[in-house]
């Protein structure tokens, strides 16, 4: 007589995926697919855009507004454009060697919260008392000292939180999770203008403000968005060459990420060396009486082209399967936003550039994130070059203050325009030579 057979229960798919995660890591390259996060890819996508948000808040209103006016406010008409440069390479110059090394160690951490969570976590908690100090600082010393803790804190939550892309998001939905990602940057950099001005005159209050909204989005980030442990994962042996090589990837073994990472440098620079002195072309190029009036409505202008652009490039991109071509298209667009200003020097000419050079810039954040995480050279190291990657970004923000401010002392305002046109078409054509990446 036979028997029915007891049925068994179904395996669950979940249960090696510790394992491919660690396998994963020990072999994978950026241009391969991660496994499934634990609460899977659309809640990430969903939460990348407060965690961007909570972050790029501070990098839109402190250095764009509360800085500048603090500077102002303590040092007079007459000193502010020299000792805000002085404040701004000096932060960061370190906030360009904070990113690899919290990228670094990042990569070497272990804990059942998984390699990112921890920093995140740590870096948001540290950057928000770095805002309280800065608050006090009542010294060129004292905010030198103050806004560099701020840089180096928050970058420490920011190369992270940017290695979660090549961590856990396949490479096909890669350029609608940087969509998504870019929203958040974006809206919270401009956003951070447009808050930030309604805190012109209270610059206690709005530093206060944007550490607590950094805190609780990025604490809620890693709730929701549970990594894998990496207690498990082998810790290689520390080698002093191998973390001084931290800053360095080599462009003759990896040609593709240094001219992506050259498109990126160039394009920063032309982009900061003139939006980073909006606040004082407004005052001193377009001589308007109230900049804090007008800010809130430029952030809103340059808001529409960037979602615009970010919401068509990034999932357009993942159809054609193609990044290179909306990379040269974003540079081209935002190097010839900058004519405009140049030729009319009025606040009408600086609003039309403000959108134009949105489509160009949303462009770009929408599909060279996704360019990027696919020319990384392995899966152990992602969040450290990455923080390579960052200092295309950060790189040009020390250089950018120094250089435009010598620029406008030799020149005037009108000097650093056609700089950021031929730096940021310069950068677009430096994405052509890249092989990996269609």
């Amino acid at each position: 007589m036979t028997t029915a057979s007891t049925p068994q229960p179904a395996a669950d798919p979940r249960l090696d995926e510790p394992e491919e995660a660690l396998a994963f890591i020990e072999d994978a390259a950026g241009n391969e697919d991660p496994p499934t996060p634990i609460k899977g890819v659309r809640r990430l996508m969903g939460w990348i855009i407060p965690a961007n948000l909570g972050i790029f808040l501070i990098w839109g209103a402190v250095p764009g507004i509360l800085l500048p006016r603090q500077v102002e406010t303590m040092f007079g008409e007459a000193d502010k454009v020299a000792n805000l440069a002085i404040v701004m390479t000096i932060g960061a110059f370190f906030s360009m060697l904070a990113q690899p090394i919290a990228g670094q160690i990042s990569d070497r951490t272990r804990s059942r919260f998984g390699r990112r969570a921890p920093w995140i976590f740590i870096g948001s908690l540290a950057g928000g008392l770095s805002l309280v100090g800065l608050m006090f600082a009542d010294s060129l010393v004292g905010v030198v000292i103050a806004w560099t803790l701020v840089q180096v804190t928050y970058n420490f939550a920011q190369g992270p939180l940017s290695a979660v892309m090549p961590d856990r998001v396949p490479v096909k939905r890669r350029g609608t999770f940087a969509t998504l990602s870019g929203i958040g940057l974006m809206v919270g950099a401009l956003g951070g203008q447009i808050v930030g001005s309604m805190f012109y005159d209270s610059l206690a209050a709005g530093y206060i403000t944007f550490a607590v909204i950094s805190l609780v989005t990025l604490s809620l980030f890693i709730v929701f968005n549970p990594d894998y442990s990496s207690k498990d994962l082998e810790l290689e042996r520390f080698k002093l060459g191998d973390f001084l090589r931290t800053f360095w990837v080599s462009p003759i073994k990896h040609p593709d990420f240094f001219w992506a990472f050259t498109g990126r440098l160039l394009l920063y620079t032309g982009y900061f060396a003139v939006t980073g002195y909006q606040l004082y072309l407004l005052t001193d190029y377009f001589g308007v009486e109230r900049p804090q009036d007008v800010i809130p409505v430029l952030g809103l202008i340059n808001l529409a082209g960037i979602l615009i652009a970010t919401i068509v490039s990034g999932p357009l991109s993942d159809k054609l399967g193609r990044r290179k071509i909306f990379v040269f298209l974003s540079s081209a667009v935002t190097g010839l936003a900058f004519l405009l200003p140049w030729v009319w020097p009025d606040l009408t000419a600086w609003m039309i550039m403000t959108f134009i050079a949105g489509l160009g810039f949303g462009m770009f954040q929408a599909v060279d994130t996704a360019l990027m995480s696919e020319v990384l050279p392995s899966a152990k190291s992602f969040a450290k070059d990455l923080g390579v990657v960052n200092i295309a970004a950060t790189l040009p923000q020390t250089l950018a203050p120094g250089v435009a401010g010598a620029i406008v002392i030799a020149f005037g305002f009108e000097g650093l325009f056609p700089v950021a046109i031929v730096l940021s078409v310069l950068g677009a054509f430096a994405v052509w030579p890249i092989k990996a990446v269609k």
